[in-house]
């Protein structure tokens, strides 16, 4: 995903969290809030499991802490925008670990509130994005070895060699509209031997 293909959400009619204690610096993110057409509401200590759910979270990086959250550390299902205070090594890690992707200075100003939920919603899209390229590659990896089983028996059933055995199979996982490792389980499983080992 590159920043071309991000569009910016409306957010009218969003549900935001906004996790932290009463303060100004809360009370500044639900007014904005409230500007945008978001409905929003605050919150604390943790955040309620309860669907449904935010559509996006504003957290105090000050106070939070591990559990804070009803999800496993690091796998917000949603866009994370941290609060942030102090700019101390330990708390700023603790924010990154969270998985935020974008965030606020304290005191929150009159504004800042739409940015951060612009860069908050677009890496939380990419994140997702490259999660799910990375899950599809391992996946594949794993399923490396039976690509290469299918490969040798195709070459053997056909007296051919790798480059000619890989371009037929190729061809007929296009022509199924398949994956070449889903047409290479196919194959050992004894289905589709024919349309691999025919001339293109």
């Amino acid at each position: 995903m590159t920043a071309k293909s991000f569009p910016i959400p409306n957010f009218r009619a969003w549900r935001a969290v906004v996790l932290h204690r009463p303060s100004p610096a809360a009370d500044g993110v639900l007014r904005q809030l409230e500007r945008l057409g978001i409905e929003a509401r605050q919150l604390w200590p943790e955040l309620e499991p309860a669907p449904p759910g935010p559509d996006v979270v504003f957290f105090d990086a000050d106070m939070g802490y591990d559990g804070q959250f009803p999800w496993p550390i690091g796998e917000p299902p949603v866009p994370l925008v941290a609060l942030v205070g102090s700019e101390a090594p330990g708390r700023l890690e603790w924010v990154l670990g969270q998985g935020a992707t974008a965030h606020l200075m304290k005191p929150v100003q009159s504004g800042g509130v739409y940015s951060a939920l612009v860069v908050a919603c677009h890496g939380f899209a990419l994140r997702r994005a490259l999660d799910r390229e990375i899950g599809d590659l391992r996946g594949r990896l794993r399923r490396r070895p039976r690509v290469a089983r299918a490969l040798a028996g195709v070459m053997t059933a056909h007296g051919i060699d790798e480059t000619e055995a890989m371009r037929r199979i190729r061809a007929a996982a296009m022509e199924r509209r398949q994956t070449i490792e889903d047409y290479c389980d196919g194959l050992l499983a004894g289905r589709g031997a024919r349309a691999a080992g025919r001339e293109a």
